[in-house]
């Protein structure tokens, strides 16, 4: 039996980042699933070392310091379990070169020790933490993997939440981040929907796949 979308956990989020997941997307990812988990599991394992950097870098910050270190824990968690669907469908995890998608994002980071170049920083991490959640949602109907469908709903709550500390604390921190937020989901949005030379999790369109 299919898992049913936890719509309510995502629908904030679907609103945040303004562009659905393309469908070329989708198609590509239920022909590609060995791609899909590697690159999957390279995300969990960034996320959680992204936590533990910001801990590392601003540890004085006893909000953002709470806020991290369980999260670092939860990404790290869902690495392992990622590593173990894979290993039960013979898929070998290995180095994967990543998209461009983050990194072009973090190149528009405010520069230098400034509260706004930590503010950017989690924006950045509130709109991919958004994205994989309303990846993960879009991907359960179309998926044929009963199990990884089921993995990928569990993973819903604890996205939608990581998206909303990083939200929280970019607010704690930056007051009025409103402006910030619409000059990065720009950037977002056209990665998202633009052409992309490789399938990744956060990729944009399949070059491949575009008529």
């Amino acid at each position: 039996m299919m898992p049913r979308p936890v719509i309510d956990d995502v629908q904030t989020l679907i609103d945040f980042l303004r562009v659905p997941t393309a469908k070329q997307w989708l198609d590509m990812a239920s022909q590609c699933l060995p791609t899909l988990l590697i690159d999957h599991a390279h995300c969990e394992r960034k996320a959680a070392a992204t936590a533990v950097n910001f801990i590392s870098k601003y540890p004085e910050k006893r909000e953002l310091v709470a806020k991290m270190s369980p999260l670092a824990r939860e990404e790290l968690l869902h690495f392992e379990k990622v590593i173990d669907l894979m290993k039960e469908r013979g898929i070998q995890f290995m180095p994967l070169p990543p998209s461009n998608y983050a990194q072009e994002m973090h190149r528009k980071v405010t520069k230098g020790g400034c509260v706004q170049r930590i503010v950017d920083q989690l924006i950045v991490g509130a709109i991919i933490e958004a994205r994989s959640c309303e990846r993960f949602h879009a991907l359960i109907p179309v998926l044929e993997d009963a199990q990884l469908r089921k993995f990928y709903s569990s993973l819903i709550k604890s996205e939608a939440r990581h998206f909303q500390d990083y939200l929280f604390l970019a607010k704690l921190y930056g007051n009025h981040i409103e402006e910030r937020v619409e000059f990065f989901l720009d950037i977002e949005n056209k990665l998202i929907t633009s052409e992309d030379q490789v399938f990744r999790f956060h990729s944009g369109i399949p070059a491949f796949a575009v008529n």
